[in-house]
């Protein structure tokens, strides 16, 4: 077979298939009686060979060592192309991710795209004081993308820039936010969630409201923790178990103590909010600290519920719970 329909057969130009014979890769078996090449079967299938290794990223010396040398074997080789392969899928990856949210900066010309991709890449940058500044010039100078801003916060370890970022996502005003942040809620490690509700934390509505009623089934009390103060501020109930619990532990309980005090918003809730710290105090806490943290507690929230647990509490057996039912019991006789 000719050069020229094995070219239009196998799809390989006929100037690759002279580079192969240059290179030793592919030599046509014979001659035409005019001294034009000639190819057999073998040569064919050889050529295919080559193009298959070729579709594998192998270069043609590569190619050349693995059809010739028969002690060659393809495993480390393999492994390089993997790794390879790996290597430009990241940088894709990464290009497409920069394409898309320089798309959904919407740029009207090319001088918005050369401040997106600037941003951008300070967001990312090792300085920790270039990371705020891109955080808190991207408010006002360059909107930033709502993606690169909540990548940016999930990641983020440095706290003053921690709190620029979690500002400009809360003043970026998109409705993917609290969406995009929910991911960060599905993270295996606990400093992602934490950093995902936090910055939730900041953010108004409704859909935020109910990715922080999530928050509250995190196996992590740090995280609770923080949902559960966001939502005692934004009047949510369900915040009640996790707000005692802090208390009881001692973790942020002057916070967690205030936001009970301002879910007591009526007869109900100031009811049963008492009973809750009431319970705690009659069942699940022998810690004496514990005990007059509960009983502290118990001074922002209003009604006769709390008022007959704090009579109580001043005849209790330990001498610093009773002292300090008996301060807060006159307190609330001088309101």
């Amino acid at each position: 077979m000719l050069i020229g329909e094995v070219s239009r057969r196998s799809g390989v130009s006929a100037r690759m298939l002279r580079h192969y014979e240059s290179l030793g890769l592919v030599r046509p078996s014979g001659r035409t009686g005019s001294g034009y090449r000639e190819y057999s079967g073998d040569d064919i299938r050889r050529i295919f060979h080559v193009e298959s290794l070729r579709s594998l990223g192998l270069s043609l010396r590569e190619i050349g060592r693995a059809l010739d040398d028969p002690g060659f074997t393809p495993a480390a080789l393999v492994a390089d192309l993997i790794r390879q392969a790996r290597d430009r899928i990241a940088a894709e990856t990464e290009l497409l991710t920069w394409l898309r949210r320089i798309d959904a900066a919407e740029p009207a010309g090319w001088e918005d795209v050369l401040q997106t991709v600037a941003l951008l890449q300070a967001l990312g940058a090792q300085s920790a004081g270039v990371r705020q500044r891109a955080a808190l010039s991207s408010a006002d100078e360059v909107p930033a993308p709502v993606e690169a801003l909540v990548e940016a916060v999930l990641g983020e370890t440095e706290p003053n820039v921690a709190g620029a970022l979690r500002w400009a996502l809360a003043r970026s005003g998109e409705a993917a936010g609290p969406a995009l942040l929910a991911r960060g809620l599905g993270s295996p490690v606990i400093a992602v969630r934490e950093r995902a509700v936090r910055s939730l934390a900041e953010m108004p509505g409704a859909e935020t409201t109910a990715r922080l009623r999530d928050a509250l089934a995190d196996p992590d009390v740090t995280v609770r923790g923080h949902a559960a103060l966001a939502l005692g501020t934004r009047g949510v109930f369900d915040a009640v178990p996790t707000l005692i619990d802090m208390i009881v532990a001692g973790r942020n309980d002057t916070d967690a103590a205030d936001a009970l005090g301002m879910l007591a918003i009526d007869a109900v809730t100031t009811d049963q909010i008492a009973a809750g710290l009431v319970d705690r105090l009659a069942h699940g806490t022998t810690d004496a600290a514990a005990r007059g943290r509960l009983t502290q507690a118990l001074a922002d929230i209003p009604g006769s519920t709390a008022s007959r647990a704090l009579v109580e509490l001043s005849h209790d057996e330990d001498r610093a719970v009773a002292l300090t039912a008996a301060y807060l019991l006159r307190l609330r006789d001088m309101r």
